[in-house]
């Protein structure tokens, strides 16, 4: 009767594991974790998962936003789905990760009670964003941070920070396991209250949208599920500090963000010199470059002509988990930057009733900045280093 028990306990274990979606503790590349989309035909849940159940796959999450299912399959299994005409195509779930100079972040700088006085950031400084906040938006602007999450409670963020959700685990808040995410949320929006750091807008909105575990690792599926949210809830800007491997299906959920309006912003990538990453190197992402304090290139940074714009990323200080300010580097402090000043511009166009596109944000951003290495725009700087003053004050 002992063994009985202990054999329905494992199984019980096992079903509620792989019942929630996005559930599983593990994002270490495992192939046999697939995107399977299907066809218009088939929109129904419960017909796509007794598909995968035929094949004795077991369904770990859905992606209505691509018309899709997260699934573990055994091998055998994909070769018979693929005859399946209800079924458009099978793609492995990619890691994805965060941005951060490598090999690893820096550890926290904690600071001493009570709260350290405000300073502003040199690159809050150096985008201008402190001459920007004189210009007053009384519209609303929403922005979406793709990250680790955010520390809901930061005595610096709390007053523009939203619970969004965790796709990770759906049963869980957004709350920041890592430290990364808030370090974003913090150069974007940190609040103007005398304490810690200010963001490039510290009247924005922020919502925390946790698509990357404590180690800051997550996969595909988690970042469209997080794209997905984005657009239900209506964001107006999506920061992705974040990249990996480029697949069709990512490159769908990011489409249907843009033609829903939002404008997305990624970091470049940290590979020294070495390519764009995904999703900033699809052409609807405005792929960001880190520069460093005297305006030159990150030596970390990931080049190309995907590269828009830049922005600095290098030893930037702002918030971190625990209530606590830290010191990192990495293209993923440059893609907030250039997340605050869009934030900015799309809040000045509100007040004036101008019609707002991805692409004339863009226009605008870039119309805007200094111009850094060979004149126009190049594979380093992209058009040039972003302005928060002049996006806004000269329209």
């Amino acid at each position: 009767m002992k063994k009985i028990s202990v054999l329905l306990a494992f199984l019980l274990f096992f079903v509620f594991v792989f019942s929630s979606a996005y559930a599983h503790p593990s994002f270490t590349g495992n192939t046999n974790k697939k995107i399977i989309v299907f066809n218009e035909k088939i929109t129904d849940n419960s017909q796509k998962e007794v598909l995968i159940n035929n094949v004795n796959g077991v369904v770990v999450g859905h992606l209505g936003i691509i018309n899709a299912v997260v699934a573990y399959l055994p091998d055998v299994a994909i070769e018979k789905l693929l005859k399946d005409e209800s079924i458009i195509r099978i793609e492995n779930d990619e890691i994805m990760s965060i941005d951060v100079r490598p090999p690893k972040p820096p550890k926290p700088t904690k600071e001493p009670e009570p709260q350290p006085l405000e300073v502003i950031p040199w690159g809050i400084d150096r985008v201008e964003a402190d001459l920007a906040w004189s210009i007053n938006s009384t519209s609303i602007v929403k922005v979406a941070i793709l990250d680790t999450g955010i520390d809901l409670d930061h005595p610096d963020l709390i007053g523009n920070v939203v619970n969004g959700t965790n796709v990770i685990m759906s049963r869980k808040t957004a709350n920041d396991d890592n430290g990364h995410g808030t370090h974003v949320a913090g150069i974007i929006a940190a609040v103007d209250n005398e304490i810690g750091v200010i963001g490039v807008g510290p009247n924005l909105e922020v919502y925390a949208v946790k698509v990357l575990d404590r180690r800051g690792s997550g996969s595909t599926s988690t970042v469209i599920a997080g794209i997905e949210w984005a657009i239900v809830n209506n964001m107006d800007v999506i920061n992705m500090s974040l990249g990996g491997g480029g697949t069709t299906s990512l490159h769908d959920a990011v489409i249907k963000a843009y033609e829903a309006g939002i404008v997305l912003v990624s970091s470049a990538g940290n590979s020294y010199g070495g390519a764009v990453s995904y999703p900033a190197a699809y052409p609807e992402v405005i792929a960001v470059s880190s520069t460093d304090n005297d305006n030159a290139l990150s030596g970390f940074s990931s080049v190309g002509d995907e590269v828009d714009v830049a922005a600095p990323g290098g030893n930037i200080y702002s918030t971190y988990k625990n209530g606590e300010y830290a010191t990192m580097s990495g293209t993923s402090m440059a893609s907030p930057h250039v997340a605050g000043v869009v934030a900015l511009i799309i809040g000045d166009m509100k007040d004036a009733n101008e019609i707002i596109s991805p692409i004339e944000v863009l226009q605008r951003l870039k119309a805007t900045v200094l111009d850094l290495g060979d004149t126009g725009e190049d594979i380093y700087f992209g058009a040039g280093l972003v302005n928060a003053f002049e996006a806004i004050n000269s329209y």
